[in-house]
């Protein structure tokens, strides 16, 4: 049983070298083959078999034929490379002079195309590979190392310039999400009935062909609310430059900040020059390094902004130790609205970063429940982290919070 798994895999991958193999004939040929068909070819031979010849090959017809004029070449490169009982003949009649009758000379040339195509490499001419400069930076990317793990609270004023440089420098790639509009595209899952319908009428009323589409993909809307209460004094400075250098990476980003209250600091933290927005933002805040009122501070958010802004696909960053001096009161019921009202809350708390951190607090319990992620923020290296999970498409819950929702039961 076995050996008849081991064969059958063996014989699985052969066939994918060969349907990669031909990708590349019919591609040196001059038919428009890229990664992406080859791997849509060996999906639909997959699911279509190889035990009919005929089946077989409409299947890759379906797949590498967009155009009539790509009809002669495939048909030519299939019957070639697929084993045809006259391969060596046609594969003569290659290198025989052509006798100059005018009505052969497409044919001619499309063999010709096909030959060079089934024999590559023959004129090929190896260019001179430039010599690769090495360097030795071993102690360079080991101060860089220790500068990424080492934690905000701890940095001396040189290396927190250095962290500034770092954080200027950074971006964050947020996944992008289908819209309510479509645009084409040749492996949409939908049909333009319109688009297909207006081309038929230039091939008449037999052939109709399917205007593929699929939606439109944008970049969400990302809102970071950020705490700059005197529990979060060490880390705030830091995460606003971090705010300042994702604001001027993209459009739709709105920033606020909050203590006792909540401030809007989006029009502020917009400036290019990172000192200058800096000292706005310090010139409207009021309340930093004071208390914390979580609850009221989202309160006014969800009463003043969540309808002024494009919450409703919005990614959320709530930057938070989630330390309330109210005591959780109405904390839970303002997450709540907040995390129906967008599409994923991110929290990122710096306490994290201690090996024995539980969500203890009344107001850690009532924002836990209603938050897809927990992530630690508290150095370069947890910043870094962040990038990579706001890349790519998880899920609205995901397993990075589900241990906390254990302990915290």
């Amino acid at each position: 049983m076995n050996e008849g798994r081991a064969r059958e895999n063996q014989n699985g991958g052969r066939l994918v070298e060969n349907l990669i193999h031909f990708g590349r004939v019919l591609r040196a040929a001059g038919l428009p083959v890229g990664p992406g068909k080859v791997i849509d070819a060996v999906e639909a031979v997959r699911a279509v078999g190889i035990t009919d010849r005929e089946d077989f090959y409409w299947t890759l017809h379906a797949v590498f034929v967009n155009r009539a004029d790509q009809r002669e070449i495939f048909d030519q490169a299939f019957h070639v490379f697929w084993r045809n009982p006259r391969i060596l003949e046609r594969m003569l009649s290659l290198a025989l002079p052509v006798t100059g009758e005018p009505e052969q000379e497409s044919e001619q040339a499309l063999r010709r195309r096909l030959g060079d195509a089934l024999m590559p490499g023959g004129t090929e001419v190896q260019r001179e590979q430039p010599p690769r400069l090495e360097i030795e930076a071993t102690a360079t990317w080991s101060g860089q190392e220790r500068l990424r793990k080492k934690d905000f609270e701890q940095m001396s004023a040189e290396e927190i310039i250095r962290a500034k440089a770092a954080v200027a420098a950074m971006r964050l790639p947020v996944m992008p999400v289908p819209t309510r509009r479509f645009r084409r595209h040749p492996h949409g899952s939908g049909v333009d009935m319109r688009a297909s319908l207006r081309a038929a009428l230039r091939f008449g009323p037999d052939i109709i062909p399917l205007v593929r589409e699929r939606r439109r993909l944008r970049p969400p809307p990302l809102v970071i609310v950020c705490d700059i209460s005197g529990s979060m004094s060490q880390y705030s400075r830091m995460l606003l430059h971090f705010m300042h250098a994702v604001t001027g990476d993209r459009d739709q980003v709105y920033s606020f900040v909050f203590g006792t209250r909540l401030t809007n600091i989006s029009r502020y933290i917009r400036e290019r020059d990172v000192d200058t927005a800096l000292e706005k933002v310090g010139d409207v805040v009021r309340d930093w390094g004071g208390g914390t009122r979580i609850g009221s501070c989202l309160h006014a958010f969800n009463r003043d902004w969540s309808r002024r802004i494009p919450l409703g696909a919005a990614l959320v960053l709530l930057i938070t130790d989630g330390l309330d001096r109210d005591a959780g009161e109405g904390l839970e019921r303002e997450m709540e609205r907040l995390h129906k009202s967008c599409r994923r809350v991110l929290w990122l708390n710096p306490l994290l970063r201690y090996e024995g951190f539980e969500p203890r607090s009344l107001g850690m319990r009532a924002i836990l429940p209603h938050c897809d992620d927990l992530r630690s923020v508290h150095n370069l290296e947890s910043l870094a982290q962040l990038a990579e999970v706001v890349g790519h498409a998880t899920p609205r819950r995901t397993e990075g919070v589900t241990p906390w929702l254990r302990a915290a039961s």
